[in-house]
């Protein structure tokens, strides 16, 4: 009877635990900067360089669109001009002339990651780039961001843009309590119009994840030469919830991801039966079984 209240109440403990990542492996990643957050309890499971200065490439288009969608209006029109235009790709392929609705360039922005689009959303948002940009300074103090620098809105190396894994999981945290942004971020392709002219464009994301996992919901990919491959991934499976901030990846990122969300999901969260409850109360009364 002894041994089976141990057995019981070992199991208990077991299954009482949070799910665990494998640390070791986790550490042998060839990554930067690494952190994966379970949403449901809060819990950050495995963090590598949480704080250090880092680039965040096109992750930072979450800001922008972030600041898009809080000022509403979507619908509006937005008339492209050439400084929307004067970027680096990726690009959607605006001409000077063309008009775009706003929820558009979000989502071209978002989806595609189109730097033309994130500047037009920049301008029409904010009146000019500087505005946009001090816009995004302030929102992100808001919400804690304190080691974050933001020069402009697409995500180039330019000046001092700068941010840490741990403020974009606070970024990345602070998006998905939008539903449009989760909605937005869910697919795998948008294809809209030119108001004016019709003229046709397809965004198809680079988030891969989203067509080989069938539990992720998001959330935004990224790269530069400096940055290198970056990813803030989103999954959710039988009531769990994870976030992964991946900086400067040499791993394949979509495999990687995954892997690591199979690990937070393994242990599935259970109620315990009678026995385990009776084992935890009188097993430690048990003098055989006093340490």
């Amino acid at each position: 009877m002894i041994y089976r209240y141990f057995i019981l109440f070992t199991l208990l403990l077991t299954l009482s635990l949070h799910a665990q990542v494998d640390r070791e492996k986790l550490d042998k990643l060839n990554v930067e900067a690494l952190i994966v957050k379970k949403l449901t309890n809060s819990e950050i499971m495995y963090d590598k360089e949480a704080l250090k200065e880092v680039k965040p490439a096109s992750l930072t288009k979450i800001m922008t669109a972030m600041l898009a969608i809080e000022q509403g209006n979507l619908d509006r029109p937005v008339l492209i001009t050439a400084e929307m235009i004067a970027v680096e790709p990726t690009k959607a392929g605006y001409k000077v002339g063309d008009v775009i609705r706003l929820e558009d360039l979000v989502k071209s922005a978002m989806i595609k990651s189109d730097n033309d689009s994130a500047m037009a959303i920049a301008i029409a948002v904010g009146g000019n780039l500087n505005t946009f940009v001090q816009m995004m300074n302030l929102k992100a103090v808001q919400i804690g961001m304190d080691s974050t620098l933001f020069t402009n809105p697409c995500g180039f190396d330019i000046g001092a843009h700068h941010s840490t894994p741990l403020d974009l999981l606070h970024l990345a945290e602070y998006a998905i309590q939008n539903p449009f942004f989760n909605e937005i971020t869910r697919q795998d392709e948008h294809i809209y119009y030119s108001l004016n002219t019709n003229r046709k464009f397809v965004a198809k994301t680079h988030n891969h994840l989203l067509n080989r996992y069938e539990y992720a919901v998001g959330v935004k990919t990224g790269y530069t030469s400096k940055a290198g491959a970056c990813f803030i991934a989103r999954a959710k499976k039988d009531g769990h919830d994870c976030l992964i901030v991946m900086l400067n990846s040499k791993e394949n990122r979509w495999s990687t991801a995954q892997q690591i969300f199979e690990q937070v999901f393994v242990q599935p969260e259970v109620e315990p039966t009678e026995d385990m409850l009776v084992a935890q109360n009188e097993s430690p009364s048990d003098p055989k079984l006093q340490l």
